[in-house]
């Protein structure tokens, strides 16, 4: 009967990830794949090989098993069957609402969707007052931090673009003069968003790539390379516009945007590599605890995520960007604005600077609502013409139902697996507690 337990784990666990890889991922890859500067399959294995390295190299081996401090963990310890079935019914909770949201094409927050889910679950088994309250309010809060964040960068920096590049009567020698500085802010925005987000579970006290990438060296060397990126990139530049000075307008711009291609790629890797490294252990993490409790009978505050949990998720991730992605990355890359190279890029920088910014300063960030937010940003930088309103709002109408449809389905899952004696077999197939 325990192999058959176990057995429910590992297809938790996959049908999380696939449903985190169908819309989670997506988000990142949906820009590049809406401007041309990529395929839908190009994407994918893209994406799939950042998501992969990103959970499997350097994701966290260490994770909280209340989901953000959302619930009192006094209020459940006592009861680690409850505990298990709690978790359990949260991640199937969470799975399906991410499954709806992506069948409607909407992107959501995964971490939302797991906190309000695991919300319900304290509030059906110990109680209103075992949920955090304030730190619901910090995720509530983000709802309007991250996106917000991300159209103001957005908008500033694809109007940047469009007034000193694509506006003017010579686009190609302005790109010579202009590309260089995108190209240096791009690649230290990527440098620095994978140092201190995308590795941050490697800047461990005393660790040698903690030495050296902590503090002013991580941008120092992060300014370094990039300033070396933006001189290859004038010297390159240079010598496309003497030969391309003389072409229509409208080539000369075909041929412009395709310098952003490379750029655009570049920000959606980084994006997708820091949430393989942070957000595949933070979801498939509730997992590793039902693991545990199954195997010592007891509940820990924190617990080891075992290799093969985070393999499974990268698998199930990179499963369900293949088989399910493209209906979010539609609707980032062709349903909120129309996206171009330089569009994608100006959404690249503003996702992965607003995602670095809030995680420094210990603000509360969703990086789909990030990704949202600069993608209608830039749509907003050429006038409100530019923006589908009706998918805006049918995709915040997504985000105010995602904590509490969370929370009602993990309740009524709950109620359900009590109701069946669910939590009485984990009991009996649990060791006592020492």
């Amino acid at each position: 009967m325990l192999w058959l337990v176990m057995g429910g784990v590992v297809a938790l666990c996959l049908y999380t990830a696939w449903t985190i890889g169908a819309n989670d991922v997506a988000n990142s890859m949906g820009a590049p794949v809406g401007s041309g500067a990529i395929t839908v399959r190009q994407a994918i294995l893209i994406a799939a090989l950042c998501e992969f390295a990103g959970a499997v190299l350097v994701g966290s081996d260490v994770t909280d098993t209340i989901r953000k401090g959302i619930v009192s963990p006094d209020a459940l310890g006592r009861s680690p069957e409850v505990f298990c079935l709690g978790m359990a019914s949260a991640l199937l909770a969470s799975a399906v609402w991410l499954h709806v949201a992506t069948w409607l094409g909407m992107p959501v927050s995964t971490t939302h969707s797991i906190v309000g889910a695991v919300a319900g679950f304290g509030v059906v088994a110990a109680g209103i007052h075992s949920v955090n309250w304030a730190r619901m309010v910090e995720i509530v809060l983000s709802w309007f931090i991250s996106p917000v964040a991300g159209l103001a960068l957005g908008y500033i920096i694809f109007r940047f673009i469009l007034r000193t590049v694509l506006t003017k009567a010579q686009p190609v020698a302005a790109a010579t003069r202009v590309a260089p500085i995108i190209v240096f802010l791009t690649t230290l925005t990527v440098a620095l968003a994978t140092i201190y987000d995308g590795m941050k579970n490697l800047l461990k006290p005393g660790s040698v790539f903690a030495e050296w990438a902590t503090g002013g060296r991580a941008i120092l060397l992060a300014a370094a390379a990039s300033l070396v990126a933006a001189v290859v990139a004038r010297r390159l530049l240079r010598h496309r516009a003497q030969v391309e000075a003389g072409l229509p307008l409208s080539e000369q711009l075909r041929r412009v945007e395709r310098v952003f291609v490379p750029l655009a790629v570049m920000a959606a890797c980084s994006v997708s590599f820091a949430h393989g490294a942070n957000d595949v252990a933070n979801a498939v993490g509730p997992l590793a605890a039902i693991a545990d409790i199954l195997k010592t009978g007891t509940v820990k505050l924190r617990v080891e995520v075992p290799f093969w949990i985070l393999a499974l998720g990268g698998l199930g991730i990179v499963l369900g960007l293949a088989t399910y992605g493209y209906t979010v990355m539609r609707t980032i890359g062709k349903g909120i604005t129309e996206i171009t190279p330089s569009r994608a890029v100006a959404t690249g920088i503003a996702t992965a600077a607003t995602v670095l910014t809030c995680t420094r300063l210990g603000l509360p960030v969703s990086t789909s609502h990030c990704v949202v937010g600069a993608v209608l940003g830039v749509g907003l930088a050429r006038g409100l013409g530019a923006v589908n309103q009706r998918v805006i709002r049918n995709i915040m109408g997504s985000w105010l139902a995602t904590v509490p449809a969370a929370a009602g389905m993990t309740m009524l899952l709950f109620v359900l697996g009590h109701h069946f004696g669910v939590d009485s077999l984990l009991k009996q197939l649990m060791p006592s507690a020492p």
